[in-house]
């Protein structure tokens, strides 16, 4: 060894240094100690100095591994002791890790991606975990990066390094908050969840359980991480670990395994040790994700092994625990069996059932103690069951307070225990139930009559039956007793419970009596501090007096101090979970722990207070019910002040929710109204561009805009038009027959000459004429036009001052302000808006009906328009056929004219005839006659 330690120090080739690395670790299993007192250091300096070749720091590394680590063969396990073996690889730790840089030098070797250099770095890295894990914690922790990349082994694609990576953050998530912290932000809980679905969930193989112990490692106790969990939605993806088929038998003893660590990771989430609202939102979500039902299944399966079936009932109490929604639908499962029967009864005669195995009988109570943990309702519908009302008469069914009295009166201790123990849980905290099963009776023997359950219990106490018995009785007794008087008075009622108390106390037995002792002298502390004097020989006083002359006061505290000091019950108080090494030792109740520990103190104060005291006492506590009763008055009035004020909420809300709805209708009847005047509006427009003919504007508006006395004004003048133009066309006619009777008569030039100028001057008058009653029509349309765009903007300014009177958008906005007002205002100003709403609908219906006459007006007034335009067009027609006429007339004239000049006839021209007086036509007639 020393000379291949110097060969890998001295030599200079690879190679060399090489096949030494390799010879130290054939020899390093065999002589451990040697080879890592003197190769160590080498083995360090080749891992710094030789990182480019892979082969011999795999060899290093393999080598170191061998020193330090603890799993030897089995030849030198016999050979030395475990102890030697453990503090070995402790020192070699201690010495690899004194150099911190050494960790961080491995922590950069198992980031290369070579198999040879990374696996044995994987397997190094853990061994010094195991060895000194929280000094080397602390390294890595401080390392930049360090758990980061410890992070990446789960993603690596060889399964070897993968598993070998689960192992290393196993040891590194130990016990160390902030490294579980850092990996579960690194996504650990998405990767081990995506392995474990790989791998077949319960199904699968060792990989599975290593994936399930780092998943408690990171959840256990670690708040921030159950919270991220359930944040992340990661309960719903534990639903399909619990599916299971119809033929459960046979089961590999690793499902088994993987089955038993998956339940205790969902105990995780919800245990009882966890914050109450952490606990809360996971039991919620493990309802809602079927997680819950799922579990019921297994518990209501068969074939199912008995540890998975005992882990399973301990799960399911643990999600209902305190959680109302989960133990209703847990009150509501039915075992598959013919009749259908409730799980709770199924689970009951388990529990009382002798033959069944005590892990089962606990875990069952516990199931028991859970669904009633600070449930009223499930209280209640236990303890009917005993109550005569609703017992079955035909005994077709048990019910679960028939198994509770079975089991309470068997000859089994275990089951009066545990069937004790569980009535005592209906009771707690409830002085209704209390009071209500003082009126159960039993029947214990034919022709005997009925006995109450309160003085069956005291039977058989006084019958002297086994420890664990009485124990069970003693608890449920006294947890029925506190806080309630009436069961008080009822328990002394009876003369022999007060002597036999007494004479337990008394009495100086052996150890295993003590406890019976000490359970004694708390039920008569509690029959003196909850009692009320309502019995004349069981007044406080005259047992205090009995204390003292049978037991004597220090004797009796003394008693009463041997149940705290029990070790049952320090073991007891720790945990709600009932858990027992043997039956032996099934005393103590986690819940009955707190009673004690509430109760030790006032009970020994009541012992020492003289009567004075006590009728001082008496005094304060009538003072402070005087209190208490004008408190619950002020609580009864508050509350139905608050119920008042609610109802008064909820009309508000009503009325909030119809003055909304008013309003939008108001607003959207508005916004309809607005879309009719701003139809009106159009039309009105359109109305103003297209038509020609308006009538004249009168003092007073109107509303459809235009009068009829225009239409029949424009009527006459039509008519004159037509007349006029007949006229034309008989002077046309003339025209023609003076043309006519020219060409006639050549002849008689001189005649012709002067009719043709007659006739010539006559139509130019009436052309002239013609043009003049043109302008004057056009410039009528004008006046009309300015007329029509007046009147619309009249229109316009109407409309402003209508909007600007409209009231709806204000008084809308004051119906808003005053919702939040009382209720009388609110109702006023609902009735004032819809009165406003009813005006509003009124005024649209008369817009409405302003509409449809207009509209009926603007289509009357484009039917007249159209009409007038016709006739207009018609008439222009005629006169381009007047004008034509003309024309011809005047070239037939003018070929006249040239033929007249060609005979030698003289003619004046055209612009002596216009410029002449058109008065003188007789005169040319007398030129003429003389010609």
């Amino acid at each position: 060894i020393q000379k291949l330690c110097d060969r890998v120090a001295s030599s200079t080739l690879l190679d060399d240094r090489r096949d030494a690395v390799r010879a130290l670790k054939s020899l390093s299993k065999k002589y451990r100690l040697e080879v890592g007192i003197q190769a160590m250091e080498h083995l360090i300096h080749v891992l710094q100095t030789d990182r480019s070749d892979s082969e011999i720091i795999g060899y290093a590394l393999d080598t170191l591994y061998n020193v330090i680590s603890n799993d030897l063969e089995e030849e030198e396990q016999e050979e030395n002791s475990a102890k030697q073996v453990d503090d070995l690889g402790s020192q070699f730790t201690e010495i690899f890790i004194k150099q911190q840089e050494n960790v961080t030098l491995l922590l950069t070797l198992v980031e290369e991606f070579d198999f040879h250099v990374r696996w044995p770095g994987v397997k190094l890295l853990t061994s010094l975990l195991k060895q000194q894990g929280p000094q080397v914690q602390q390294i890595i922790l401080v390392s930049p990066m360090g758990v980061s990349r410890l992070m990446d082994l789960l993603a690596d694609s060889r399964e070897v390094i993968r598993n070998d990576g689960v192992l290393l953050l196993q040891q590194l998530t130990k016990s160390n908050a902030a490294i579980q912290k850092i990996v579960a932000f690194e996504n650990a809980f998405e990767r081990l969840l995506d392995i474990i679905t790989e791998e077949g969930n319960s199904d699968g193989g060792i990989v599975v359980e290593d994936c399930l112990l780092l998943l408690q490692n990171l959840l256990k106790n670690n708040n921030s991480n159950q919270n991220f969990f359930k944040e992340g939605s990661y309960i719903q993806r534990m639903k399909p670990w619990f599916e299971v088929g119809d033929d459960n038998c046979g089961w590999s003893a690793q499902k088994v395994t993987n089955l038993h660590l998956m339940l205790q990771l969902v105990r995780v989430l919800v245990s009882p040790t966890n914050p109450p609202g952490a606990t809360s939102s996971c039991q919620k979500a493990m309802f809602h994700c079927g997680l819950l039902q799922q579990l019921c299944t297994i518990l209501m399966a068969t074939g199912v092994p008995a540890d998975i079936l005992t882990e399973t009932i301990n799960t399911v109490s643990e999600v209902i625990r305190g959680c109302q929604t989960n133990q209703d639908y847990f009150a509501s499962v039915n075992a598959p069996s013919n009749p259908p029967r409730p799980a709770i009864v199924v689970l009951l005669m388990s529990m009382v059932n002798e033959r069944q195995p005590f892990v089962l009988r606990c875990a069952v109570l516990y199931c028991f103690q859970c669904f009633l943990y600070k449930n009223q309702k499930g209280q209640g519908e236990i303890v009917s069951t005993l109550l005569p009302s609703t017992i079955d008469a035909t005994g077709n069914s048990v019910s679960a307070g028939q198994l509770l009295c079975g089991g309470l009166f068997s000859t089994d201790s275990l089951s009066n225990w545990c069937a004790a123990v569980a009535l005592a849980h209906a009771l707690q905290e409830n002085a209704t139930l209390k009071e209500q099963l003082l009126r159960v009776q039993l029947a214990t023997s034919i022709g005997n009559p009925p006995v109450s359950l309160l003085q069956q219990c005291t039977n058989i106490l006084s019958q002297g039956s086994k420890v664990q018995t009485r124990v069970g009785l003693l608890m449920l007794l006294c947890t029925w007793l506190s806080n309630c008087s009436i069961a008080v008075t009822h328990f002394l009622h009876n003369p022999a419970n007060v002597p036999f108390l007494t004479g337990q106390i008394a009495e100086n037995l052996g150890e295993e009596e003590q406890l019976v002792q000490g359970l004694c002298a708390l039920l008569l502390g509690i029959s003196i501090y909850y009692n009320d004097n309502s019995l004349e020989n069981y007044r406080k006083e005259k047992l205090k007096q009995l204390i003292e002359k049978r037991i004597g006061r220090e004797n009796f505290i003394e008693k009463l101090g041997f149940i705290s000091k029990h070790e049952l019950y320090s073991r007891a108080a720790q945990k709600p979970q009932p858990s027992f090494s043997s039956p032996d030792h099934m005393m103590f109740d986690h819940e009955f722990t707190k009673l004690v520990k509430e109760l030790e103190g006032v009970i020994s104060k009541a012992i020492y207070k003289s009567s004075e005291e006590d009728k001082k006492e008496e005094e304060v506590k009538k003072t402070l019910e005087q209190h208490d009763n004008i408190v619950t008055h002020y609580k009864k009035v508050i509350r139905e002040q608050d119920q008042e004020l609610e109802e008064l909420k909820q009309r508000v809300t009503t009325l909030t929710s119809q003055n909304e709805q008013l309003q939008a209708t108001v607003t959207q009847q508005v916004s309809q109204i607005q879309q009719h005047k701003d139809q009106y509006n159009l039309l009105k427009v359109q109305l103003g561009k297209d038509t020609q003919h308006h009538n004249s504007h009168n003092d007073t508006f109107q509303v459809n805009g235009i009068q009829t006395e225009e239409v029949s004004k424009l009527k006459e003048e039509l008519e004159e038009w037509r007349n006029k133009h007949e006229v034309l066309q008989g002077q046309l006619r003339e025209k023609d027959s003076v043309i006519e009777k020219l060409n006639s008569s050549k002849l008689e030039m001189g005649t012709t000459e002067q009719s043709s100028q007659t006739s010539k001057s006559g139509g130019l008058e009436h052309n002239s004429e013609l043009q003049k009653e043109l302008e004057r029509l056009r410039s009528q349309i004008q006046l009309q036009s300015a007329e029509i765009s007046k009147l619309q903007m009249e229109n316009q300014k109407l409309q402003v001052m209508n909007a600007t009177a409209d009231p709806v958008s204000g008084d809308s906005g004051a119906t808003a302000a005053t919702s939040s007002e009382l209720e009388a205002r609110l109702e006023q100003e609902i009735k004032e808006l819809k009165s406003e709403v009813k005006a509003l609908s009124e005024e649209k219906e008369s817009l409405k009906q302003h509409l449809d006459s207009s509209s009926s007006t603007v289509a009357i007034l484009q039917d007249e328009k159209s009409k007038l335009q016709r006739e207009v067009a018609e008439s222009k027609k005629e006169q381009d056929d007047l004008l034509v006429l003309l024309a011809d007339q005047d070239q037939k004239i003018s070929a006249l004219k040239i033929k007249l000049k060609d005979l030698g006839v003289p003619v004046e021209d055209e612009d002596d005839i216009e410029s002449g007086d058109q008065g003188d036509e007789d005169e040319d007639g007398d030129e003429e006659e003389q010609d």
